[in-house]
């Protein structure tokens, strides 16, 4: 299950790891973002050790998704070694949230 983060762990978690990072920006209201939910904790799982997964909510840190224009949701960013590598805007089928990783 992919963790949930925020502003006060976001640089530790996702800019500070040393490994490819997966961040969901979500909100709870959002149905996409519900949909997706059951996707990127299956990938969590999947990717354990080789890939961080995380979420964090825009409406409770709004700074995060500011720095990063997150506009729509959900947003799936790639970072690696603390910078973005990809992103993909919308709900996405597994296989399309899997390449962003290759």
């Amino acid at each position: 299950m992919a963790e949930i983060i925020n502003a006060a762990n976001f640089e530790e978690k996702v800019l500070k790891n040393s490994k490819p990072v997966l961040v969901d920006f979500f909100a709870t209201w959002c149905g996409p973002c519900k949909m997706m939910s059951p996707v990127i904790d299956e990938i969590a799982a999947e990717k354990a050790g080789v890939v961080d997964v995380f979420k964090i909510d825009v409406d409770e840190n709004q700074s995060i998704a500011q720095k990063y224009q997150v506009m729509s949701i959900p947003t799936l960013i790639v970072f690696e070694h603390g910078q973005v590598k990809k992103q993909t805007l919308g709900a996405q089928p597994k296989a399309a949230v899997l390449d962003l990783l290759a």
